[in-house]
C-alpha cells in the first residue's frame, strides 16, 4: 500500500477499462523478465487500479529488474513518504505506466526505452512493508484495469492465489540463439550444482537462450563462470561457461 504521489496523477478516480481505449492501447507485457513467474494482489485501499507484484518461483524479489511493459519515454521520480523511488513512462495516446517503490534506477529522466528495456530494480523504497513492484496502467489519467498480452488480470486481495510468467524481453517467441560446446552438459531446473537434471546435452548444440541469472560457480577447461542460461527448448538452466561466446554475460539476453 502507498500514499498517491502529488502529480503522479490527474485524478484520484479508480476507472475500469474502456474497451475501446483499451483496444487502441499498447501491447504491454509483464514488468519483471522473461520467463520469471510472480504473484500478485490488489490492495482495496489503493486509490487507482494498482497491482503489486511478488516473485514465485523461488527467486529473490529484491534486486530483480523492473522492465518498461511497453516502449515510451521514462521519467524518474521520488516520493520518500509513499511511492519511494519510481518511474512513469508516457506512451503516447494517453497511455501511462507507473512503476513504485524501486530500489534503484536503471534509466535517465526523458530516456526512450523499448519494450523488455530495464528501468529499474525491484525494491521497497518509500511507504513500503517489504520488496514488490507496484505496476499501474493509466489512460488520460485514470487508472485502468491492468492488462498484459491483450488480457486482463483479475484483482485478488492476497498473493499466491493468481500468478503470471513473463514473456517480456524473450525475442521473438524463442529467445537468442547460441551455440553450446563440450559433451555431457548438464542442463538443470536451476541455476545451481545441486539442483535436479532435466537433461544432457550430448554435444555442441544450437540452444535458444530466454534469459539469464548468476548462480553456483562453475569451472571447465580454466575458465571459471557463475552465469546461467534459461534455455527455452531444454526447459532449464546451463551454465554460460558452455555458451560458445566469450564474454561471461550473455550480450543482449535479458536478466531472468
Amino acid at each position: 500500500m502507498l500514499t498517491v504521489p502529488a502529480g503522479a496523477a490527474e485524478t484520484a478516480e479508480a476507472g475500469a477499462s474502456d474497451t475501446a481505449a483499451a483496444a487502441a492501447g499498447p501491447n504491454f507485457k509483464a514488468p519483471y523478465p522473461c520467463g520469471q513467474r510472480w504473484t500478485y494482489s490488489h490492495h482495496s485501499a489503493e486509490v487507482r487500479r494498482a497491482l503489486d507484484f511478488v516473485r514465485a518461483d523461488g527467486g529473490t524479489t529484491n534486486g530483480t529488474p523492473a522492465l518498461a511493459s511497453a516502449a515510451g519515454t521514462a521519467t524518474r521520480h521520488s516520493q520518500p513518504s509513499g511511492a519511494g523511488n519510481y518511474i512513469s513512462i508516457d506512451h503516447g495516446g494517453g497511455w501511462k505506466t507507473y512503476y513504485f517503490h524501486l530500489g534503484s534506477y536503471s534509466v535517465a529522466s526523458g530516456q526512450f526505452v523499448n519494450q523488455g528495456q530495464q528501468i529499474g530494480t525491484t525494491g521497497s523504497s518509500g511507504n513500503s512493508s517489504g520488496p514488490h513492484l507496484h505496476y499501474e496502467q493509466l489512460l488520460n489519467g485514470v487508472g485502468q484495469n491492468i492488462v498484459i498480452n491483450g488480457g486482463g488480470l483479475p484483482y485478488p486481495g492476497s498473493y499466491n492465489q493468481h500468478y503470471l510468467t513473463s514473456d517480456n524481453g524473450c525475442g521473438g517467441g524463442g529467445g537468442t540463439s547460441f551455440m553450446t560446446w563440450g559433451t555431457g552438459v548438464s542442463v538443470r531446473a536451476d541455476a545451481r550444482l545441486d539442483a535436479a537434471i532435466i537433461t544432457r546435452l550430448a554435444g555442441p548444440t544450437n540452444v535458444h537462450v530466454l534469459c539469464q541469472k548468476q548462480g553456483d560457480t562453475v569451472n571447465a577447461e580454466g575458465y571459471t563462470n557463475n552465469w546461467w542460461s534459461k534455455l527455452r527448448d531444454q526447459g532449464g538452466f546451463m551454465s554460460n561457461i558452455y555458451i560458445d561466446h566469450p564474454a561471461a554475460q550473455l550480450p543482449g539476453v535479458p536478466i531472468c
